[in-house]
């Protein structure tokens, strides 16, 4: 019964909004603001209903009628409910699209924080069914913020861009964007979030099989890193040198590495680490600490932010 009253309810509204479309001799002009308002209304009283594909046919009339008045934060807010809608009818190329669309029109009406916040909420509607599409919205929410110079808000989406990515092991993806994200951070000089990274970046070089770049990514960002950091990177990457599994797992197990973001605990989980054993001769202190050497002469900065298991 509920579900028929909205479905009355909505048309009423979509015959109000065609009534005020139509022009007569004392009506000359068509009034598009009310009519956009009542096929917004309609699509609402649709979507309660579950009437999904007629909810979504609502909201784009909705739209082309805020857009014809030039009233494009209602109209991208519209585009953003026919996204949502499309969500539920399983059509992810619509989501797609109408993010993007509500996106740019977002843009016109001069808030890119809503238009970059919209491409986010698509982006994960996403995440699983269409990836690639889901990357793509993120590195757009990017350029978004960038070009307002924001790289602290872009930082944050662009970690979005780098698990997915790990999440997707496309791991020369990833080394590209957590290098972009470590650059915006450089630029909000956040230097805690570089060190964390930094261990990040050297359990995807490791996962594409460079021992080498992972070492040399170690010397370069490492400087960033609190001690406990530099400590168990700098054992994992002997024991690559090494061959020695059992130390390379002892290291990967780290209680900081099990709390990173979960993408990346579940590298470090699944991280395919040498075939050697440690019934070795154990390294000397010295020898330890030569590991850390070309990490530079930065002081080690104390980390006082545990990362966040998600």
């Amino acid at each position: 019964m509920a579900a028929a009253k909205k479905i009355e309810d909505a048309v009423a509204h979509i015959r109000e909004a065609e009534k005020s479309l139509k022009t007569s001799l004392l009506k000359w002009k068509p009034d598009y603001d009310i009519a956009a308002d009542e096929f917004n209304q309609a699509g609402l009283c649709y979507k309660m209903a579950k009437q999904y594909s007629l909810s979504r046919d609502c909201y784009l009339k909705a739209t082309e009628n805020y857009k014809i008045n030039r009233s494009f934060f209602s109209a991208a807010k519209a585009l953003d409910q026919a996204a949502h809608v499309s969500k539920d009818l399983n059509d992810y190329d619509a989501v797609f699209t109408l993010c993007e669309r509500a996106a740019v029109l977002y843009q016109e009406h001069g808030v890119p924080d809503t238009a970059a916040l919209c491409l986010e909420k698509g982006a994960k509607l996403l995440e699983a069914k269409c990836p690639d599409k889901a990357l793509h919205m993120y590195r757009h929410a990017v350029d978004i913020v960038m070009a307002e110079d924001r790289p602290r808000q872009a930082a944050e989406f662009q970690s979005k861009v780098c698990r997915l990515s790990v999440k997707m092991q496309t791991w020369d993806r990833a080394v590209d964007s957590i290098l972009r994200e470590i650059g915006f951070h450089q630029q909000s000089e956040n230097n805690d979030a570089i060190g964390r990274l930094t261990v990040a970046l050297v359990l995807v070089q490791l996962a594409r099989g460079d021992t080498v770049a992972a070492d040399k990514a170690f010397r370069d960002w490492g400087s960033y890193s609190d001690q406990e950091e530099v400590r168990t990177l700098g054992s994992l990457l002997e024991a690559y040198d090494e061959d020695d599994g059992d130390q390379a797992r002892k290291a990967l197990n780290s209680p900081f590495i099990k709390h990173m973001d979960i993408e990346y605990a579940k590298l470090a989980r699944d991280l395919q680490v040498p075939k050697g054993s440690s019934q070795k001769k154990p390294k000397d202190s010295g020898e330890m600490d030569d590991l850390a050497k070309g990490v530079g002469d930065a002081s080690i900065k104390s980390d006082d932010e545990e990362l966040n298991l998600c």
